[in-house]
């Protein structure tokens, strides 16, 4: 979500005269975008406006004005405490109100005067924000839901995204055909509670995510189309047939649990159970029994005792999932369970991560090692990172996506050759497995 933010950003500074550089010194404006689902982001932020205090100072000296704005989560929770705490800094906007940006700048330069719009109004955010430009390639992001009336006590998205907002479907399809039309092949809905999706359809009717989808898969140059963030009390009987039934929805889920013990969902407000979740998987089976799966889990959550966190242990082994996003619980200000008094020790979270981690990383090694010998087809998107560096006369290698959003690297022989699979999906043969990503051959 920050990553299409950050581009739509772009989007909005290039309608009004600006270009990116790479580098913040002698730039006439800074955005930093920021997140605070992680720990210690405040103060990677202030880390950051230290660093380009002295860029700031520089244009002052050569005579000219260099603007600085903070966007995004931690903008909308610290609000002006950032003017107090940084000098550097000339607007504040938040995540539902980003669109009013240009204006802001245009203020803040007319008036010399620091400004700051921390509104929630996601309905006039998406009619003001400009047609996509930035970032397209044979992958885009499209946003359909926004905000999340959740309220898990660990937390900060409903303070700092707001209640739940989703598009309408007419929206979000000409967006669909927008992107399709500049080369893109597969969408990637986003949502902080995707399957939570509730927008209007043509004739005025509430549609689930599932009728979305049908609705963009309706559209012949859309290959793919995958969503992120799941929550498991919105995975509706509709959507898990969606995945039995529309060819382009891909095989794969991100379904966080955050925990497989009762007692810590419970302490969460997750509203669901690890019965619920295993019920769901069971039926998310038997509609596509090749069905990749990813989740999130936070351990040593307040009061997360041996036998919780063994309890966890026991769902992933059950389970098996192709990839994971594990973390130690840290406290958020302003949640309910940053104020808990039964707090995990570091050392024992430190531990049993280790032990989680180590578990997740041997079952995604073990479902990459499955796909040696298959032929999978592959979106490629571009030249892998490594091949930028290569030498005279070595092979290119490409960089694309299985169906499992499992990273597949190929040779070809020349840039002529890789141009022609930019973008396109083609039939691979994998010939080696690693734990992060799959080698092979085009078929």
């Amino acid at each position: 979500m920050n990553v299409y933010d950050s581009d739509r950003m772009q989007d909005l500074m290039e309608n009004v005269g600006y270009e990116t550089v790479d580098t913040p010194e002698g730039a006439d404006m800074v955005i930093i975008n920021t997140c605070h689902i992680r720990e210690k982001a405040s103060e990677k932020l202030f880390s950051d406006l230290g660093r380009i205090r002295p860029h700031k100072n520089k244009k002052e000296e050569d005579g000219s004005q260099m603007i600085v704005a903070v966007a995004g989560c931690v903008a909308q929770a610290e609000g002006e405490e950032i003017f107090k705490r940084s000098k550097v800094v000339d607007i504040i906007v938040g995540p539902e109100s980003y669109q009013t940006l240009p204006d802001l700048v245009g203020k803040a330069i007319r008036e010399k005067k620091k400004q700051i719009n921390l509104d929630f109004v996601p309905d006039n955010k998406f009619d003001v924000l400009p047609e996509s430009k930035t970032g397209v390639g044979a992958s885009a992001f499209v946003t359909v839901q926004e905000g999340c009336d959740k309220f898990c006590t660990f937390c900060v998205v409903p303070y700092t995204r707001g209640a739940e907002y989703s598009r309408e479907v007419s929206k979000i399809v000409d967006d669909a055909k927008r992107l399709v039309d500049q080369g893109v092949s597969e969408i990637y809905f986003l949502g902080q509670n995707v399957n939570a999706y509730h927008g209007l359809d043509a004739s005025g009717q509430v549609s689930s995510l599932a009728k979305l989808i049908e609705e963009v898969a309706k559209i012949d140059a859309v290959k793919r189309i995958r969503y992120t963030t799941s929550h498991p009390r919105d995975m509706s009987d509709d959507l898990l047939a969606a995945h039995r039934d529309i060819e382009k929805l891909m095989p794969f889920l991100h379904l966080p649990i955050q925990s497989g013990s009762n007692n810590v969902l419970k302490g969460m407000n997750r509203k669901h159970t690890r019965q619920d979740y295993f019920k769901i998987i069971e039926k998310l089976r038997e509609s596509r029994p090749d069905m990749g799966l990813s989740s999130d889990f936070i351990v040593g959550f307040p009061g997360e005792a041996d036998k919780d966190f063994e309890d966890t242990m026991d769902l992933v082994r059950r389970i098996g999932f192709t990839q994971c996003y594990s973390f130690k619980y840290s406290p958020r200000p302003g949640t309910p369970a940053a104020d808990a008094k039964i707090q995990v020790e570091e050392s024992v979270k430190d531990v049993r991560l280790a032990e989680l981690q180590k578990l997740l990383t041997e079952q995604q090694i073990e479902f990459n090692k499955k796909a040696e010998g298959q032929i999978m087809p592959v979106l490629f998107e571009r030249e892998a990172p490594k091949s930028k560096k290569r030498s005279s006369g070595d092979k290119i290698q490409l960089w694309g996506k299985s169906p499992y959003l499992q990273s597949v690297i190929v040779d070809v022989d020349s840039e002529e050759e890789a141009k022609k699979y930019f973008g396109k999906i083609a039939d691979v043969k994998i010939l080696k497995s690693r734990p992060s990503s799959l080698v092979g051959n085009i078929n």
